[in-house]
Parts: C-alpha cells; structure tokens; sequence
C-alpha cells in the first residue's frame, strides 16, 4: 500500500544528513532501515529545535504509527536532504511528512516518508490535549 503526502502541508524543518558507509546493504544500496532512521532524525532535530522534547515526569510526543514509500535507491557516499512538514492538528494529534533527496540532486525525491504524532501525558499514559503553543507550531 502507498501512502501519498497531502499537497496541502506546512515546510518546518529542513536537515543535511550524511550517507555513512554502514548505511548500505549487501546490494551496495542504503538499507531500507536506514532511511526510516533518516526520517526519525530529522523528526527528533525537528522536536528538540521548537523545545517538543519529552519528559518522563510530563507531556511530550509519541509516534503510533510510521511510513516510507521509496522510490529511488540511495548510495554511499552522499548527503540527504530531508524536509519535514506537518498537517492536519487535531486535537491530541498531528502529521508529520518527510521528502529524503540526495543534495546532488535535490529535486529528486528519493524517498518520503511520514507518522502519527500524538501527544500524551506519560505518567498516566494516555493521549491529551496538545497545548497551544504546539497546535500553532503545526498549524
């Protein structure tokens, strides 16, 4: 099954990510794996950069659920550029969507990828109202 990204999203983040020898499989391509870890670090540098970093003791995301559609094969060496977006805030969750190219050819989408994000509070475990200064982040 693939998943298409909305036209309609918000640019909120964009990272270089460096293609390491480690990343490739035994096809001399980067694993599929690795792209899914792409895809987490430009979240998570997204996340740390507007202060959405969890506490144990508070509130703070959780991902339910991940994609990736992959188009073009990725090969060492090179860097990827990786742009986050986000849509549809809802009251305890967002999307976030990400486009991986390579910064030799960036307007080729290599692959793109996206989740579920919703906000919980970790004492109790359960999905509560983001606060507004989240929902005006990605909305």
């Amino acid at each position: 099954m693939r998943i298409v990204i909305p036209d309609v999203k918000k640019l909120v983040y964009e990272s270089i990510i460096a293609i390491r020898w480690g990343d490739m499989d035994a096809m001399g391509h980067v694993n599929n794996g690795s792209y899914f870890r792409y895809l987490e670090t430009v979240r998570i540098d997204w996340m740390y950069s507007i202060g959405a970093t969890p506490s144990p003791e508070g509130q703070g995301p959780v991902i339910v659920n991940a994609f990736c559609n992959f188009y073009k094969q990725l090969e060492y060496p090179g860097n990827v550029i990786a742009k986050m977006y986000v849509s549809d805030p809802g009251r305890t969750t967002f999307e976030s969507w990400c486009t991986l190219s390579r910064v030799d050819d960036p307007n080729v989408v290599y692959a793109e990828g996206g989740a579920t994000t919703i906000w919980v509070d970790f004492p109790s475990q359960k999905a509560v109202a983001m606060p507004e200064w989240m929902r005006t982040v990605v909305s």
